[in-house]
């Protein structure tokens, strides 16, 4: 049985795959899209994606969409058919939206759908990243309430606790399942080493900040 990953690069996958067992994995399946604010899937670096592949030591494909809705379902449905794959394990927690159109394109190519954080609250999330010893930053901020220096800083306890109070007061979700902000693991368990990345910080309004990558290594 041939199994792909459906890799973002962010906690979420990059925990997904932990659980699951990186040698269970065969295969990541990544969907580019242009739209910065795709409705199913984050719009990650690909230098830093390749990077992610290249440390955790599996092979990597990749799907180009508009990330227009609807549309990109069908991106996701032509890579699927590509990677030839018998059962699809993905990050989700909680996200109907998401989970919904992925269990019914399953479904439609005979493909085994598994989502080993589905139900994960907030908390149990982030207490396994930070045992774990998961370095994750920042790579893009779209919600009220966290500061634009937070993008490209290492989240460690001290950080997430300073999220968790930021979280209380501006009501964000900490998961960030509603699109409040996207991540990127630079370390997890399985990588050769950590990842450097460089990179600037570029601001949309006030509540809209995203981190340029313009190195990695």
């Amino acid at each position: 049985m041939k199994t792909g990953l459906l890799f973002s690069g962010g906690k979420d996958s990059c925990l997904a795959l932990h659980k699951f067992g990186k040698e269970e994995i065969d295969v990541l399946l990544s969907l580019m899209p242009k739209n910065k604010d795709s409705w199913m899937f984050h719009q990650p670096d690909l230098k830093l994606l390749k990077m992610q592949a290249k440390m955790l030591g599996l092979k990597l494909v990749i799907q180009k969409t508009e990330g227009k809705k609807d549309l990109e379902l069908k991106d996701l449905v032509n890579l699927l058919k590509k990677s030839k794959i018998d059962k699809l394990v993905i990050g989700g927690l909680a996200s109907n939206y998401q989970g919904d159109r992925l269990k019914n394109i399953c479904s439609e190519l005979g493909i085994k759908l598994e989502a080993p954080l589905w139900g994960y609250s907030h908390e149990k999330l982030w207490k396994e990243l930070l045992d774990k010893g998961f370095k994750i930053i920042l790579t893009k901020i779209s919600c009220e309430g966290i500061p634009s220096g937070f993008l490209g800083e290492i989240i460690d306890k001290k950080k997430f606790l300073d999220l968790e109070k930021l979280s209380r007061k501006y009501k964000f979700r900490l998961d960030f399942e509603g699109g409040e902000a996207e991540s990127v693991v630079l370390f997890m368990p399985g990588f050769r080493r950590e990842i450097k990345v460089l990179g600037k910080i570029e601001s949309e309004g006030d509540y809209r900040h995203f981190l340029k990558i313009t190195g990695v290594k």
